[in-house]
C-alpha cells in the first residue's frame, strides 16, 4: 500500500508515512484499549515556536480529513493542519535517548529542541 497521499491537483505528496511508524501505529492501534480508533494528526498554535504537533486518537473520520493507510495503521490530517504538513513526513525512531515519532516537515522555518513546535 502507498506511505503517501497526493495532495487535490498535485503530484506532490502531502503527507508521508515511513515504513517504521506504520508499524509502530499499527501496533498502538492494536492494543485493547485502542480498537477501531485511528492516529489523528493535527498542528494548533502554541508551543515554543509558534505551532505544534498534536497526536490524539479518533474513532470518526470528519468529512475533510485526509486519511491515510499504511501497513494497518490509518492516519487522520485535518484540512486546517494538512496546509501546515503539506510535504512532510513521520517517521517512528528509536535510539539510545528513547523512542518517539518524529515530523519532518519542509515548510518549518525553525524548530524548537524536542521537535514538537515549528514556525512557519
Amino acid at each position: 500500500m502507498s506511505d503517501t497521499a497526493l495532495a487535490p491537483e498535485s503530484s506532490a505528496p502531502a503527507f508521508g508515512i515511513t515504513e517504521s511508524a506504520a508499524k509502530r501505529i499499527a501496533w498502538v492501534l492494536d492494543q485493547d484499549e485502542n480498537k477501531g480508533m485511528m492516529l489523528r494528526i493535527s498542528v494548533s498554535g502554541g508551543g515554543c515556536s509558534g505551532f505544534q504537533y498534536g497526536f490524539t486518537f479518533d474513532d470518526a473520520k470528519g468529512d475533510a480529513d485526509l486519511v491515510l493507510r499504511r501497513d494497518g495503521a490509518t492516519v487522520l490530517i485535518d484540512e486546517v493542519s494538512l496546509d501546515l504538513l503539506k510535504g512532510s513526513q513521520i517517521d517512528y525512531v528509536e535510539d539510545m535517548i528513547g523512542a518517539s515519532f518524529q515530523i519532518t516537515n519542509p515548510q518549518a522555518k525553525s524548530t524548537c529542541g524536542c521537535g514538537n513546535s515549528f514556525s512557519v
